[in-house]
């Protein structure tokens, strides 16, 4: 079961962006980045003359849908991490199985009914298409909408790199390969961020996603059950607290919140919830069970929200940048987010 949130929501939280940034983020004026390309061909405010209303739009579509629906805003976020973890960030992700000529990421293991938010994605998609036909790529909603997920939930706002173009193809075999898993240890989760070109850094400041979203019983079914030799074990109270959640553990369709603090607010609760050995999933406790770089950086984040922020800001930027097309000759900019034109 989804949770579900009123407008209020926004107002107790005090995390609506500001009138003046929302009137002018089309063209970033809200922060003092220049236009001028980076060496990967995006850039701020690419959409500054082609479409300048696209930001925003993105926005008012991210925030009706998490209004709708808190867990939305993770969703969303995590749809922008599978896909640039696959051949880039180029909206491959979106795709859907085409016989003979596309066969999915979304039906790869990491991905099969666990990815959602496309219903939003093609929604913003539609108000694009009829403000400015075939000018934004469905790769940039991802960008846009995960940001305006992390500023709807309380998160740091910024500005995001822009110019992406969308692929022609998926891939489902490198989706299965390249996504971590909910059981990986911390060497396996270093391993598969510097896979994509992401340090052992970044890979904990990511991880700190998951202050947002839910997790299925069958993830940590096994975290149930007492272990001596488990080197990341649940806090006693909360192991028992989600028994009663999934009574008959992995069998249990119920999702359950990656952060029992604050389920919905994006901060640094995830990392203080680890020092309290509350980290929902194998992957996110072992960060801090794990003595060494995870353990000292989470001790860090945890101490300081702002610190947080900045190294997340920093890392979303550079996953954000992995491998984007920009020559029509590799890409095209999609009418329509599931299939190529």
């Amino acid at each position: 079961m989804a949770t579900q949130c009123s407008p209020s929501i926004f107002l107790r939280f005090k995390v609506i962006i500001p009138l003046l940034c929302l009137l002018s983020i089309g063209d970033m004026s809200c922060s003092a980045k220049s236009n001028s390309k980076t060496s990967n061909g995006l850039q701020y405010g690419f959409y500054k003359h082609s479409c300048p209303r696209a930001e925003l739009i993105v926005h008012q579509g991210v925030r009706k849908a998490v209004v709708e629906e808190a867990r939305m805003a993770a969703s969303l976020l995590r749809l922008h991490f599978h896909d640039c973890f696959v051949q880039g960030c180029d909206g491959s992700l979106l795709l859907k199985t085409v016989s003979g000529v596309i066969e999915s990421e979304q039906e790869a293991a990491p991905n099969l009914n666990s990815v959602r938010g496309f219903d939003v994605i093609d929604s913003i998609k539609a108000a694009l298409e009829s403000e400015c036909p075939g000018v934004v790529s469905c790769a940039d909603i991802l960008a846009m909408a995960a940001r305006d997920s992390i500023a709807v939930g309380g998160g740091p706002q910024y500005s995001v790199l822009l110019g992406r173009l969308d692929s022609r193809t998926a891939n489902k075999a490198l989706a299965n390969k390249n996504l971590p898993g909910f059981n990986f240890n911390v060497s396996d989760l270093v391993a598969s961020f510097a896979n994509v070109g992401l340090s052992a850094q970044d890979m904990v400041a990511l991880s700190g996603g998951h202050t947002i979203g839910k997790a299925g019983c069958d993830k940590f079914a096994e975290r149930l059950t007492p272990n001596s030799d488990d080197p990341a074990p649940l806090d006693s109270s909360y192991r028992k607290y989600l028994s009663q959640l999934c009574p008959d553990g992995a069998n249990t369709e119920t999702d359950v919140n990656l952060d029992v603090k604050t389920p919905i607010r994006f901060d640094n609760a995830y990392y203080s919830n680890l020092l309290k050995n509350r980290g929902l999933l194998h992957s996110d406790q072992v960060l801090y069970s794990t003595p060494g770089f995870s353990h000292d950086q989470v001790l860090r984040y945890a101490h300081s929200n702002q610190a947080w922020f900045s190294d997340f800001v920093r890392s979303m930027t550079k996953m954000g940048s992995l491998d984007p097309i920009t020559a029509y000759d590799q890409g095209e900019i999609r009418k329509n987010c599931g299939y190529i034109n």
